[in-house]
């Protein structure tokens, strides 16, 4: 299945028995983005509460994946089954979906796509729209199967500071990437992880979408010139390093892991090394 598909595919494939449509709609975020279309939803989408059910709440950090038993129980209560075509989409375009998508492919579902453009995208292109309502569902058959060469730690990634076997592309704005803008969560250390190349994740999106392949093999030939590698991807929380991940799997072939603690976890350590801007 396409990693990203568009409203008129998903429009065309809405009598799929197998589909099932996950809104991943943030209710807050530390952006500030706001949503012209909150209180609506694609019809018969099923709310993913990513904040709270789809994140460890025992975790000191936000956003923190499940365990496997854990997400599997979460998705056979959204009444997910392993043959399930899943499309997730939110209300900003871009922004909480290729985390969703990311969650369900490292618990080993391939069948998921992110919706380009999401709720957006859907309503400007005309197609209908309804007011949030919860659902009774069905219990699915989800099975976990958690595949650990997508996730890497700050130890991972600390040892990467010596070997340099991994790209390292860092998902936030230039000036918080550089040390020169205060971090959004207090009592984080301000920079980057040394040896890191920042992409901002709105890089690779126009106006809500995902930027043309075209497009999106330029900027990744300049920050990756090694499609040997694997790369890793981090931003503030683990949100918006799958952005750039997703538009990384559009184009390039490379092994890809998100560091799901991100500069959340990096930057409270004090035992871990920074860098900043000259």
């Amino acid at each position: 299945m396409n990693p990203v598909v568009s409203s008129t595919w998903l429009h065309n494939n809405l009598n799929n028995p197998a589909l099932i449509i996950l809104d991943a709609s943030p209710k807050t975020n530390v952006s500030g983005l706001k949503s012209a279309l909150d209180g609506f939803q694609i019809p018969e989408a099923r709310y993913l509460d990513l904040a709270h059910t789809f994140s460890d709440q025992t975790s000191t950090l936000p956003n923190t994946l499940l365990k496997e038993q854990e997400f599997e129980s979460a998705a056979q209560n959204l009444g997910i089954n392993k043959d399930s075509i899943i499309v997730v989409y939110d209300n900003l375009g871009i922004y909480t979906s290729p985390r969703v998508w990311w969650m369900f492919r490292i618990m080993g579902h391939q069948n998921i796509a992110v919706l380009d453009g999401g709720l957006p995208s859907w309503h400007q292109e005309g197609f209908s729209i309804e007011p949030k309502s919860e659902k009774t569902i069905q219990k699915g058959d989800f099975q976990a199967k958690f595949n650990p060469t997508m996730r890497v730690t700050k130890d991972q990634l600390n040892q990467n500071l010596q070997t340099k076997q991994m790209l390292v592309l860092d998902a936030r704005s230039t000036d918080r990437f550089s040390g020169e803008k205060q971090e959004p969560r207090e009592g984080l250390r301000s920079g980057h992880i040394p040896y890191s190349k920042n992409l901002p994740y709105p890089e690779v999106l126009d106006n809500g979408k995902f930027k043309p392949k075209k497009e999106l093999e330029f900027i990744f030939r300049h920050h990756v010139p090694n499609h040997e590698k694997p790369m890793a991807f981090t931003c503030g929380s683990g949100i918006t390093a799958c952005i750039i991940m997703l538009a990384s799997e559009l184009v390039l072939p490379n092994k890809k892991a998100i560091y799901d603690g991100s500069w959340t976890e990096w930057g409270q350590s004090k035992s871990l090394p920074i860098a900043i801007k000259n």
